[in-house]
């Protein structure tokens, strides 16, 4: 398969896992639903990978660690905003995190325009600085996502280089699984015995984790970082079609416009990076 379709295949993969993830909200709420994806991620990764602690140094286990608290604060922000925005829009406010990331690591005089391109979409989206109809809390917490999302790019790129495959990806997901334990057991309590429930937490966590990280690798085998970053660049709109598809939730014309600056600020940011490894979504 063309890597080009790989990647947008793992961008269908986590926006339709995560409106996916939004239907067991009324179940498990959103910290056992997040807690779940985490889990069933973690027991795939350790099994694939099977990493070892023996003889490890202390500073790469904390940096695992380190990476593990990302990994549980990015997910649980995001299905908190996911609990109270549209699917679209949340993934639109979190984008700012990894546009953020692109634009700081190029020195380009062309950045202005994307950072100029991406706050118009922002203040497009919040119609002119006043949020309207969008909970507050909900895009605050998704901005808050973004940030971790920021932190998971940065600390990715160490954690690869201290470990082989993905054996420090597998040991931050199961500290992950760890931190988001007593809020999982506290947003759904005895939902999450539940076989239904089970089953879609299951589904969620290949859907979001396990299949787009896998497709995302090969991807990355044969194209370019710059290419790669553009194409992930389209996660907002595809996020859009996502919530439309399973959630019916439908955005008018100043929603999709806005959607579409913050897209076009994202790819050109990506374009304007220096080559930097590994996919941007866990």
């Amino acid at each position: 398969m063309p890597p080009v379709a790989l990647v947008l295949l793992a961008a269908a993969s986590v926006q339709f896992g995560a409106g996916l993830a939004k239907t067991v909200f009324d179940e498990a709420g959103p910290g056992g639903t997040v807690f779940l994806r985490v889990l069933f991620a973690t027991v795939v990764l350790m099994a694939v990978w099977r990493p070892r602690l023996k003889g490890r140094a202390g500073r790469d286990l904390l940096l695992a660690a380190l990476f593990g608290l990302t990994l549980a604060g990015m997910n649980l922000a995001f299905y908190e905003a996911l609990d109270r925005i549209p699917l679209g829009i949340a993934v639109t406010f979190e984008f700012v995190g990894p546009l953020g990331v692109a634009v700081a690591s190029s020195r380009r005089a062309l950045d202005v325009l994307w950072v100029v391109l991406a706050a118009a979409g922002i203040l497009l989206l919040s119609d002119f600085g006043d949020f309207g109809s969008l909970d507050v809390p909900g895009v605050g917490l998704a901005l808050l996502a973004g940030c971790f999302w920021a932190g998971y790019i940065v600390l990715s790129a160490r954690t690869g280089q201290a470990f082989p495959g993905g054996a420090g990806l597998a040991l931050a997901m199961a500290a992950a699984s760890l931190v988001l334990l007593p809020v999982g057991i506290a947003d759904a309590g005895g939902a999450l015995l539940e076989p239904g429930v089970l089953g879609l937490g299951a589904a969620v966590a290949m859907l979001s984790s396990a299949i787009p990280y896998s497709l995302e690798l090969e991807a990355l085998r044969k194209l370019p970082a710059g290419v790669f970053g553009v194409l992930m660049s389209l996660d907002p709109a595809v996020a859009a079609l996502a919530g439309y598809v399973v959630l019916g939730e439908i955005l008018g014309g100043r929603e999709l416009a806005a959607i579409g600056l913050v897209v076009a600020a994202s790819a050109g940011a990506a374009r304007s990076a220096p080559p930097a490894a590994g996919p941007v979504d866990a």
